[in-house]
């Protein structure tokens, strides 16, 4: 693995860390974790095998160790935030413009279980294999099938609840 091999990562690592924890500083110091930690160990990585699955799977360690840290210190989960305070995944030229609908889908993903939202991000977002997916999370791939078609029902449950109330106050803090 090269540099630039791992440098070509980032958008994708920046994305996968965006969605999962809903804050953008804390899920680019989770990048930068990951990127550092790659890096030092780049001797373990094997030519032939995908550089994108063995990058999550450092990120998916990390992520874990830390919210394992935080909760043995009592403090509030790093995925447990307020969405409310919570920076948006997607960009608009206008900040208002379909953001009602991106908001209600950031609560609803930071609504699911860890465990749900990491395969349904992993598997829609980044576009991993239920076998890639497996191998990142350390889980049967019967396990990703279950939590992907449990975090799918849950989102579509979320999504069809909606909050109109709570979309239009954090649409008028954006303004």
């Amino acid at each position: 693995m090269d540099t630039a091999q791992l440098v070509a990562m980032i958008p994708r690592l920046r994305r996968y860390a965006r969605m999962l924890i809903g804050n953008a500083a804390l899920a680019d110091d989770l990048v930068q974790d990951t990127l550092e930690r790659a890096y030092a160990r780049r001797a373990q990585w094997r030519a032939g095998t995908d550089l994108r699955a063995w990058c999550f799977t450092i990120m998916h360690n990390l992520f874990v160790n830390q919210a394992q840290r935080v909760a043995r210190r009592g403090e509030r989960p790093i995925d447990d935030m307020d969405p409310s305070t919570t920076d948006t995944v997607l960009g608009a030229s206008d900040p208002t413009e379909g953001w009602g609908q991106a908001l209600d889908l950031q609560d609803a993903l930071l609504a699911l279980s860890q465990d749900h939202r990491r395969v349904l991000l992993l598997v829609t977002v980044e576009q991993l294999s239920y076998e890639e997916v497996a191998e990142v999370l350390a889980v049967p791939v019967g396990t990703v099938m279950s939590r992907l078609a449990r975090a799918r029902a849950r989102l579509r449950a979320l999504m069809s609840e909606g909050d109109p109330v709570g979309r239009q106050t954090r649409l008028r803090a954006l303004k």
